[in-house]
């Protein structure tokens, strides 16, 4: 019996004369994503694309479990192949959910006839896979509203399908089929989720850590490759830029009102980050702030750092508490158990005692004037150390 996977595109089916690219893109995606269990071969018909083993030693187990983190998929399910001939449908229906109508009480059959040209309808090929299910497993019973188990037969143009439930995909766009953009990741909850969800809507992602040695270590930029890791499981490979960042801090601890040295300190920040997204051909910066959650974070101080920034920045957890960003990050990116681990980052070296919160934006530039900063931060993003993770 051959397996396949169906895979229901959903959100592209609204990309109208641009669709094809984007299933294109869905499916290089996939591809990348299943390489090294083997090749397969892909299959766009009408809304689902059919991805087929090239080999029976293919673990369609990891495959399927791979598959649902791909963005851009809206459903997918594991289904069995055969020829369109009814009575080898029928017999396929039984034997691959054999298990499953076996544990089951009640079910009900579903069928979608795209072949036009099958001699059966949709509704005479419920009836009569009903009717000979009911034979094969005499302790069933009908129920339309709420089956245990749903038999789906779908009839293609190239063979019939047989599945069970269809398995909820993770949604979104394509990676990739919205550009590009430069994560700020710190090591905190926010930032690997902030990366995650502009991920989901598309964006590739490259990442940009400040590190400040000897107030950080060695051991807080591992974390940051392992919560990487996690994120590269959906949004595929992410090139990991880490900038010295020390001397600049450094100089605003000694020049700069204590008052001010986070609102300059991301300004700094975010001036690095976008020579880095030039070189990176990156449109934009996702940063994983919220209104209001900490200092940095009020509507002036978020004003007096976008005032550097000659891109976009993305902040897609900016309406979010901190309860819902946790949820995320512990049921889908799996990534809250290695952002509570307690290394330093630099965000929290020099922090100040009594933080402005409602700065202006002459007052955080007079603030700048103490030292010369422009060489530093050009000089921090030109020796900035890539390190590719996934």
């Amino acid at each position: 019996m051959k397996e396949v996977i169906l895979i229901k595109n959903g959100e592209l089916a609204l990309k109208g004369l641009n669709r094809r690219t984007f299933e294109d893109m869905l499916i290089k995606n996939m591809k990348n994503r299943l390489r090294s269990l083997g090749d397969f071969t892909f299959e766009v018909q009408q809304s689902t694309i059919i991805a087929q083993p090239d080999s029976e030693d293919i673990d369609l187990d990891q495959a399927v479990e791979r598959v649902g983190r791909v963005f851009g998929i809206a459903a997918f399910s594991r289904a069995a192949a055969c020829e369109k001939d009814f009575q080898k449908i029928l017999s396929c229906a039984a034997e691959y959910l054999e298990e499953d109508l076996e544990g089951a009480s009640t079910f009900k059959v579903e069928a979608k006839r795209s072949d036009k040209k099958f001699p059966l309808t949709s509704p005479e090929i419920c009836r009569e896979a009903g009717g000979y299910l009911l034979n094969k497993f005499p302790h069933l019973t009908v129920d339309v509203h709420n089956p245990d188990i749903t038999v789906n037969i779908e009839i293609r143009d190239t063979a019939a399908f047989i599945h069970g439930r269809q398995i909820k995909g993770a949604g979104g766009m394509p990676t990739g089929s919205s550009g590009k953009a430069c994560l700020l990741i710190s090591g905190g909850i926010d930032s690997p989720v902030a990366g995650y969800m502009m991920a989901k809507r598309g964006l590739s992602l490259t990442a940009v850590h400040f590190a400040s040695p000897p107030y950080t270590s060695e051991k807080a930029e591992q974390k940051v490759h392992r919560l990487l890791e996690r994120v590269t499981r959906f949004s595929g490979r992410i090139g990991l830029w880490v900038v010295h960042f020390t001397e600049i801090q450094e100089n605003i601890k000694d020049n700069c009102p204590e008052e001010m040295f986070t609102v300059i300190m991301r300004r700094m920040m975010m001036r690095v980050a976008q020579l880095i997204a030039q070189r990176e051909n990156a449109g934009a910066l996702i940063t994983g702030e919220s209104v209001g959650q900490v200092a940095s974070q009020t509507m002036p101080a978020i004003a007096c750092t976008d005032a550097v920034c000659e891109i976009p920045v993305f902040r897609p957890l900016i309406g979010m508490d901190k309860d819902e960003v946790i949820d995320i990050a512990r049921n889908k990116t799996d990534t809250f158990d290695l952002s509570v681990l307690p290394y330093e980052d630099c965000c929290t070296v020099f922090t100040p005692r009594h933080p402005r919160t409602r700065p202006t934006l002459d007052y955080a530039e007079k603030a700048e004037t103490g030292f010369d900063w422009r060489p530093m931060v050009e000089e921090a993003a030109r020796t900035a150390r890539l390190v590719v993770i996934g």
